[in-house]
């Protein structure tokens, strides 16, 4: 369990929380508190008051991957091979060990081609995708996600949810502009002004969203 217990820091103020494991998606709109509260669960940042725990735990003693809303503020290295082994690098893992998963998780996300790309010749969407298979690649506890799939086009948002439910992390957090993505969910919640409003079933949140622009164009459409 994720538990925020009297929770602050700047304009967010979560005073109980707890987010079971599986998929969760903060939605909201623009100023609610969401890339706050991301980072608060990623370790980035440290609440001013109260606390954060991951399963008995700080995130910073945590193994998280974390990927930043802006591609290029995720990616440090030149090529995209260099990228996705810099995590396996990092922990000292025998070249041999990291060769065979850099390949390995090219392949499952779809990007086996760009491995030796310059990062800086990708578009958008590619540094996105090789942001969240760098992300993955060391099979992460906790995984938090900041709009990522804003840079994605449809077929590749369908291959990110498809590998991010089989990526093994207890947690996945994100956020989201996209209420079609928000509904593949376990967990809602909605933040506004700094607060979480509304949290649970996608099906339950969305209920009292019917008025919104959050409701999910799809949803509007059934019979």
């Amino acid at each position: 369990m994720i538990e925020f217990e009297n929770v602050r820091f700047r304009a967010l103020s979560v005073p109980s929380l707890a987010l079971p494991p599986g998929l969760t998606t903060i939605i909201g709109p623009n100023g609610a508190g969401k890339s706050t509260f991301l980072k608060l669960c990623a370790g980035i940042a440290e609440p001013e008051e109260g606390s954060i725990i991951v399963d008995g735990q700080s995130p910073r003693k945590t193994e998280v991957g974390y990927v930043n809303e802006f591609p290029d503020r995720n990616l440090l290295f030149s090529t995209v091979h260099d990228e996705l082994a810099s995590p396996l690098r990092f922990r000292h893992t025998p070249c041999v060990e990291t060769e065979r998963e850099v390949r390995t998780c090219a392949e499952r996300w779809g990007i086996a081609g760009l491995l030796e790309r310059e990062v800086k010749d990708m578009s958008g969407g590619e540094k996105c995708l090789v942001a969240l298979a760098t992300a993955c690649i060391t099979r992460p506890r906790v995984l938090v996600l900041d709009e990522y799939d804003s840079h994605l086009d449809a077929g590749r948002c369908a291959v990110a949810e498809r590998v991010l439910r089989s990526s093994g992390a207890d947690y996945i957090v994100r956020c989201t502009q996209q209420m079609e993505t928000a509904a593949n969910s376990d967990r809602l919640l909605f933040l506004e002004k700094g607060r979480v409003v509304r949290g649970g079933k996608p099906s339950a949140v969305f209920a009292d969203l019917t008025a919104t622009p959050f409701y999910p164009l799809s949803w509007r459409c059934r019979p």
